[in-house]
């Protein structure tokens, strides 16, 4: 035991470890030379006296008053700490609380990665991740096959599970291998999704008639999105006819929170009618959610998780049909509208306004870069 004197009051406290009385001696309270792991014992009770010399001299540096008994309660409340496994699902069942799907989603996801590693023995300390463990970690990753942009998604959520459990008390800021070990390194340039006009017209233009309920769906969002400021799925799949004010479509962005509001285009107020009956009986917009069975938060992502998947499934399917050679998913809506508007001269800070950036660096990784063309035409104005 420890003992911690202070205005002639006492308090023990336990270091954790225990040997026989033999192999103690009483009048130095200090093992035997004789006693198995003398060394190894010294340095914990060195180090145990250490942590709380250092705590004294901070209280009286601060000039804190303190007594003995609340030294050490503060002492063992300062951190409380949880395997990474334990921490995990504590963040996990918070997200799910908070109805944040997005974050439980990628903390689960983060949370997979890391059993698959550590074969599932996860009983670790954050503290014993450290710049080499990260090395292996990355090494295995590669193994798989992963590429950059995911590995740099799954070391940030890591290191930023890693901030959370400092910012809880639940680890020690002592070890943190994220000063050594950057993230930044890992290449997360993605490539550009943009489609030049000719083919987005040719996508949005393409007769549905025959085509099954999925597909005209598919090619429906494609099309509002685009003719709608680029709206993101997940948005499109909450809208209500509420989100319909003075024919303009005003709503809040599920991803940042902010404000848009875009003026509906008669071919993309054709498309909100197209699906009336569904408005009726569900509650919104498009044919995705139903407020009588998905109710709360969890059941939603889930229905957006699936039902967005079928629709990009479907657009690859539509991109081959019509001889397009690119990855078609929702999203190269979004990018489509941002680019194209850019190649027709119009200013970024107006285009991440529609696009609801906060800023304009984010709506510069959607606009694709110059094409040869133009760079040329620019670089004959210098003479």
């Amino acid at each position: 035991m420890l003992r911690i004197h202070k205005d002639g009051k006492r308090k023990l406290v336990s270091i954790g470890l225990s040997i026989h009385s033999q192999l103690w001696d009483f009048t130095k309270n200090e093992p035997k030379p004789k006693c198995p792991n003398k060394d190894f014992i010294n340095k914990i009770i060195l180090d145990k006296k250490t942590e709380y010399q250092k705590e004294i001299l901070e209280l009286n540096a601060e000039q804190k008053d303190y007594t003995a008994n609340s030294l050490v309660e503060a002492k063992q409340t300062k951190f409380q700490l949880k395997t990474i496994n334990e921490f995990y699902n504590i963040l996990i069942k918070q997200f799910e609380k908070d109805g944040n799907t997005g974050n439980r989603r990628t903390y689960m996801c983060s949370l997979n990665y890391l059993k698959r590693f550590t074969n599932n023995k996860l009983n670790i300390l954050f503290n014993d991740i450290d710049v080499n463990w990260l090395k292996r970690y990355e090494a295995w990753f590669k193994q798989q096959g992963c590429k950059e942009t995911t590995m740099s998604i799954q070391f940030r959520t890591l290191r930023s599970a890693y901030n959370k459990a400092i910012e809880a008390k639940a680890v020690s800021s002592k070890n943190y291998p994220f000063k050594e070990y950057q993230v930044s390194k890992f290449n997360t340039k993605t490539i550009k999704r943009a489609l030049p006009k000719d083919d987005v017209l040719k996508i949005i233009t393409t007769e549905t008639i025959h085509a099954t309920f999925i597909r005209q769906l598919a090619r429906d969002v494609f099309k509002f999105s685009y003719l709608c400021a680029g709206v993101p799925f997940v948005d499109i799949a909450n809208l209500t006819i509420e989100n319909i004010i003075d024919g303009k479509l005003s709503y809040t962005r599920q991803k940042t929170h902010g404000d848009i509001n875009v003026t509906i285009c008669e071919q993309a107020m054709e498309i909100i009618e197209k699906y009336a009956y569904h408005q009726k009986k569900a509650a919104y917009l498009f044919p995705i959610l139903d407020a009588n069975i998905h109710k709360t938060p969890q059941q939603k992502a889930n229905r957006i998780h699936k039902v967005g998947a079928q629709v990009n499934r479907e657009l690859k399917q539509l991109a081959n049909e019509l001889g397009i050679n690119v990855n078609l998913t929702t999203y190269v809506a979004r990018h489509s509208f941002a680019t194209i508007l850019k190649r027709s001269g119009v200013d970024i800070g107006l285009i991440s306004e529609l696009m609801g950036h906060a800023d304009i660096a984010t709506t510069k990784i959607y606009l694709d870069s110059f094409d040869e063309k133009q760079v040329d035409a620019a670089m004959s104005n210098l003479l």
